[in-house]
C-alpha cells in the first residue's frame, strides 16, 4: 500500500491510470489475494483510485472539494507563539433572548449564564469569546468553565463538564464596536467567528458561544494529494 502511494504521488500511475491488475500486484510483492485487496481498499477509502467491476483500479484525479480542515490546527495557531491567557470578563444571570432560546430550545426568558473571555498571548487580545448556557444548579458547567484560565482549559473545559458532543461553524464576519475595541482593531474589520452548539448526553443543546478570531492572526491550511500519505514511506 506504501508503495503504490508513493508511487502515484510520484506520477509512475497518473490521474486516470491504470493500477497494475491483482495477479501483477500478487507477483511483484510476493503476497496473498486478501493482502492486495487490503492494500487497495485502503487506496480507496483516501481518495486515491476507483475500482470499477471487470475494468480495473484507476488513479482518481485530484479533487478540492474532498480537502480536509482539522480544527487543531487553528488552535495551534492561537497557542503559537506563546502563552495564551484566558480573561473572564463577564459572568452574569440574564433571560434568554428569543434568538438564545431558539437555539437552546428554553423558553424565552428563561435563565441563562452570559460569559464574554478575553483569550489573550503575551498580553496581545487574539480572541474574544462569547458564550449563552443554560441555567442549571444541578450541572457543574457553569462552576467549571469560571474556573478556566488557560487555553487547554478552556478547549478542554466540556470534557470535565461531561459534555459528549457539539456543532461548530466557521464563517467570515466583521468586528462589532466592542469586540473591535477588545481586539485592539478597527471596527468593521475582518475576522473569523467559530459558533459553537453544545449537547449533553441526551442531545439537548446546553451551551451557544462564538469565537471572534482576528483575521491578521487566523489561517486555514491543509494539503491534498497522494504525497500526503507516502512521506515518511520508503519504497520497499
Amino acid at each position: 500500500m506504501n508503495t503504490l502511494t508513493s508511487r502515484i504521488a510520484r506520477g509512475v500511475y497518473r490521474p486516470g491510470g491504470q493500477l497494475p491488475t491483482e495477479r501483477q500486484l500478487r507477483d511483484e510483492f510476493s503476497v496473498s489475494p486478501m493482502t492486495v485487496r487490503r492494500a487497495v481498499n485502503i487506496l480507496i477509502d483516501r481518495g486515491l483510485v476507483t475500482t470499477t467491476r471487470g475494468r480495473g483500479t484507476f488513479v482518481r484525479s485530484l479533487d478540492l472539494g474532498e480537502a480536509v480542515f482539522r480544527l487543531q490546527e487553528v488552535t495551534d495557531q492561537w497557542a503559537s507563539g506563546g502563552e495564551v491567557d484566558v480573561q473572564l470578563l463577564e459572568a452574569s444571570i440574564i433571560p434568554a433572548t428569543a434568538e438564545v432560546a431558539a437555539v437552546l430550545k428554553i423558553a424565552a426568558g428563561a435563565r441563562t449564564v452570559y460569559l464574554r473571555r478575553l483569550l489573550l498571548r503575551e498580553e496581545v487580545p487574539i480572541v474574544y469569546h462569547r458564550e449563552h448556557l443554560i441555567y442549571d444548579e444541578t450541572r457543574p458547567l457553569v462552576e467549571a468553565l469560571l474556573q478556566v484560565t488557560s487555553l487547554e482549559g478552556l478547549l478542554r473545559g466540556t470534557e470535565s463538564a461531561g459534555l459528549p458532543s457539539g456543532d461548530l461553524t466557521i464563517q467570515a464576519t466583521a468586528l462589532g464596536s466592542r469586540a473591535a475595541e477588545l481586539l485592539r482593531m478597527p471596527p468593521g474589520s475582518p475576522a473569523f467567528c467559530l459558533e459553537h452548539v453544545f449537547n449533553d448526553f441526551d442531545g439537548k443543546p446546553v451551551s451557544w458561544g462564538w469565537f471572534l478570531c482576528r483575521s491578521d492572526l487566523f489561517r486555514l491550511s491543509t494539503h491534498v494529494g497522494a504525497d500526503r500519505y507516502a512521506r515518511g514511506h520508503e519504497e520497499a
